[in-house]
């Protein structure tokens, strides 16, 4: 059968993922990137003139940066974060836009940072055991709160 052709008969290892984050400037996307979210850059491309593509890295966190081509404008990004409240307060401190300060959650302890066209790095730690879950901040700047029964409620703001 043709399934059978289009098994694979030994897993491939695949290596790291680096995602593509669509901007409108690399130029200022690189300077936000570096200033604000203590990124270096790695590579841009052309070197020479205004880039239209850059790598740019944080630790063992790469990102690509795409000028008005690939990818699509607000992406989300998980990054594996160490200290997430010491990291909030360098980014608060650098001016970076926080999306969603710090908050607990069963799979993290995860914080939401916005670059300059909407793209949001979701950086998350270990969750606080024996802490209370924070309301969820969705795609669309709404909050959620989860219910005792495990389902979700809009929070209307005050």
């Amino acid at each position: 059968m043709a399934t059978d052709l289009a098994r694979p008969q030994a897993a491939i290892a695949f290596g790291g993922v680096i995602p593509v984050l669509r901007v409108s400037s690399v130029v200022a996307s690189i300077d936000y990137y570096t200033h604000a979210l203590g990124f270096h850059v790695n590579f841009k491309f052309p070197e020479d003139s205004g880039p239209f593509f850059a790598s740019i890295s944080r630790g063992r966190c790469n990102l690509f940066l795409s000028e008005g081509d690939q990818g699509n404008p607000g992406s989300w990004v998980w990054i594996d974060g160490v200290d997430v409240e010491k990291l909030y307060d360098e980014f608060r401190a650098s001016g970076a836009k926080i999306r969603n300060p710090p908050t607990n959650y069963e799979w993290a302890l995860e914080m939401q940072v916005e670059d300059l066209d909407g793209n949001v790095l979701r950086i998350g730690s270990d969750p606080k055991k024996n802490e209370p879950i924070g309301d969820w901040l969705d795609m669309h700047g709404v909050r959620w709160r989860k219910l005792p029964d495990g389902k979700h409620q809009r929070v209307d703001p005050s």
